[in-house]
C-alpha cells in the first residue's frame, strides 16, 4: 500500500497539470473564439431562423411580431412558378460554371506550378506574373473583361482574323453546347421538354450562355495563380529521390509526372478542388458587377439570386433559405470529392490492420476493447 502512494500522488500531480495546461490553452483561444462565435457563429443561427420565419426585414427578427412557418421558404423553391424556375436556372448556370471552372483551373494551376519549379532564367518573374491577376480586384477584373468581351472588342476582333465571327457576349443568352449543335441541325427543344425544377432537359443541357462562358474563362485566368502556388510548395516539399529513380528506370518527364508526381499530391488535389468547389458555389461579385443576371437571366447563380431575394424583393426568409440550400450544396460536393480522392491503399491497409488487431486479441482470449495500437490505427 504504502509503494502505491507515492505512485497516486504523482498521477494527481499529472493530472492537475494537464488540467492546469487545457485551461491555460483556453485562455489562449478564447479572443479568438469570442470573436468567431459573435462574427460567424450568431449570424448564421440568425439567418437559419430567417430561413423558417416570416421575417419582414423590419425591426429584430427575434421580436415577438415575427412568427415561425416551417419549411415554407424551402418549399417555395421547389413547389413551382417563378421562384422555383428562377432557382433551377440558377443553379443550372452555376452547375456548368462549377463542371467547367474546377477542373480547368486546377489542371492550369498544376502546370503552371510544374513550369515554374523548373530552373528556368527569370523564374520569380513568371511567378509574379502567373500570380497577379488572382491579386488584382474582381471588380476591375470585370470591368476590364466587358470591355474585351464586348460585340466590338478585342476577343471579336481575334477571332475575325481567323475567320470566326464572334457571338455579342454578354448579350446572347444562347447556350453553347446548343449553338454548337445548332450548327449540326440539331434542336432537343421539342423532345427534351422534361422538367426539373421547372427547367427543361434541354435547358439543362444546353451548356452555359456566352455570357456565363466569358465568366468561367475569367475564373479560371483570375483563380490559377492562387492554385499554382499551391501546388508550387507541395513540388517543393516532395523528396526527389522518387523522381530520380523513377528516372534512371527510363520513364520520360511525363510519364514521372503523372505516375510519380501527381499520385504524391493527392491531399494538394484535394485542398484545391475544395477551395475552388466553394468559391465557385459562391460567385457573386462578378455577376452583381457585371451582368445582374441577364441576359436572359443566364448568369443569374445561387449567391445572387439569395442576394435579389432578400435586398431587392425583401423576402428574407427566401433569400436565407437558398443560402443554407447552396451551404448544403457545396458539403455534398465537398463530401462527394473526398470520397473520389480517399487514399484507397491507405485505407484498405487501416482495416487489415484493425482486423489482425482483433484477431490476436481473439486469439489471447481477450475482451474486444479498443487498444491503443486500435486508436492509433483509426
Amino acid at each position: 500500500m504504502s509503494a502505491r502512494r507515492p505512485r497516486s500522488g504523482t498521477g494527481g500531480a499529472r493530472e492537475r497539470r494537464r488540467r492546469g495546461e487545457e485551461l491555460t490553452g483556453w485562455l489562449f483561444v478564447s479572443p479568438a473564439v469570442i470573436v468567431l462565435a459573435v462574427f460567424l457563429l450568431f449570424p448564421v443561427l440568425m439567418a437559419a431562423w430567417v430561413s423558417v420565419s416570416d421575417w419582414s426585414g423590419v425591426g429584430s427578427p427575434l421580436s415577438g411580431s415575427v412568427g415561425f412557418v416551417g419549411a415554407d421558404n424551402y418549399a417555395e423553391l421547389v413547389q413551382g412558378g417563378l421562384a422555383t424556375r428562377d432557382f433551377g436556372i440558377a443553379l443550372r448556370n452555376n452547375l456548368w460554371y462549377v463542371l467547367l471552372v474546377v477542373p480547368a483551373q486546377t489542371l492550369l494551376s498544376l502546370l503552371l506550378a510544374v513550369l515554374v519549379n523548373q530552373q528556368v532564367m527569370a523564374r520569380g518573374a513568371f511567378r509574379t506574373a502567373f500570380y497577379f491577376p488572382s491579386v488584382t480586384s474582381s471588380v476591375a477584373i470585370t470591368v476590364l473583361w466587358l470591355f474585351l468581351f464586348s460585340a466590338s472588342g478585342a476577343v471579336n476582333r481575334v477571332l475575325s482574323h481567323v475567320g470566326v465571327h464572334g457571338p455579342n457576349w454578354f448579350h446572347d443568352p444562347t447556350g453553347i453546347v446548343a449553338a454548337g449543335l445548332s450548327r449540326l441541325g440539331v434542336d432537343g427543344s421539342r423532345t427534351l421538354t422534361a422538367r426539373f425544377l421547372d427547367v427543361t432537359a434541354w435547358e439543362w443541357l444546353s451548356g452555359p450562355s456566352f455570357a456565363m462562358t466569358a465568366f468561367i474563362v475569367m475564373a479560371v485566368f483570375t483563380t490559377s495563380g492562387t492554385f499554382m502556388l499551391i501546388f508550387l510548395s507541395a513540388l517543393q516539399s516532395l523528396s526527389p529521390s522518387v523522381d530520380e529513380a523513377a528516372m534512371i528506370d527510363g520513364a520520360n518527364a511525363w510519364t514521372r509526372l503523372w505516375r510519380v508526381t501527381v499520385p504524391q499530391l493527392k491531399p494538394t488535389f484535394f485542398t484545391v478542388i475544395t477551395l475552388g468547389l466553394i468559391g465557385c458555389w459562391q460567385v457573386f461579385d462578378q455577376i452583381y458587377t457585371g451582368t445582374q443576371g441577364d441576359p436572359g437571366k443566364t448568369t443569374l447563380t445561387p449567391a445572387y439570386l439569395s442576394y435579389q431575394a432578400a435586398f431587392s424583393n425583401q423576402k428574407w426568409g427566401r433569400g436565407s433559405a437558398i443560402a443554407f440550400v447552396l451551404f448544403a450544396i457545396i458539403i455534398l460536393f465537398t463530401l462527394l470529392q473526398r470520397w473520389v480522392l480517399r487514399d484507397r491503399d491507405g485505407a484498405r491497409a487501416r482495416r487489415a490492420e484493425r482486423r489482425r488487431v482483433r484477431r490476436a486479441r481473439r486469439r489471447r482470449g481477450e475482451a474486444p476493447a479498443a487498444t491503443a495500437v486500435e486508436e492509433a490505427v483509426r
